[in-house]
């Protein structure tokens, strides 16, 4: 298992070919308390740096990218019911989708935890 992050403060999880994405911690933190989470279906092309979903707070609605490109396998329903689980567990239960990687060398340009921290901290 492998995770990387980016700098619009998305995390990705690589376990075999299968990539779980959400939001870090410190962005859900930015964002406040979320009232509202559109993942994208099963089957849903996404493009490295493009939209994926969208995550609304009572502060903001903000737009969550894909960190890679792939195809989603799934999106995490849980979060339409309780999107507040983006607060309790961001890196855990609250992630957004699951995808099949469609290049795993766009996984280079990605930070790992401690590139990720540094960024945070220069913030």
């Amino acid at each position: 298992m492998s995770l990387y992050f980016t700098k619009e403060h998305e995390w990705i999880r690589i376990e075999g070919d299968t990539a779980t994405v959400g939001i870090t911690d410190f962005a859900q933190g930015q964002l406040g308390d979320i009232v509202f989470v559109e993942v994208p279906q099963a089957g849903t092309q996404v493009t490295q740096g493009g939209d994926a979903a969208v995550v609304e707070s009572v502060k903001a609605a903000s737009d969550v990218y894909a960190p890679v490109s792939g195809e989603v396998v799934e999106g995490n329903a849980a979060l339409e019911a309780d999107p507040s689980l983006v607060n309790s567990d961001p890196e855990g239960e609250g992630w957004f989708f699951k995808l099949r990687l469609s290049d795993n060398s766009q996984l280079e340009g990605l930070m790992g935890a401690d590139e990720y921290k540094a960024f945070v901290d220069s913030q």
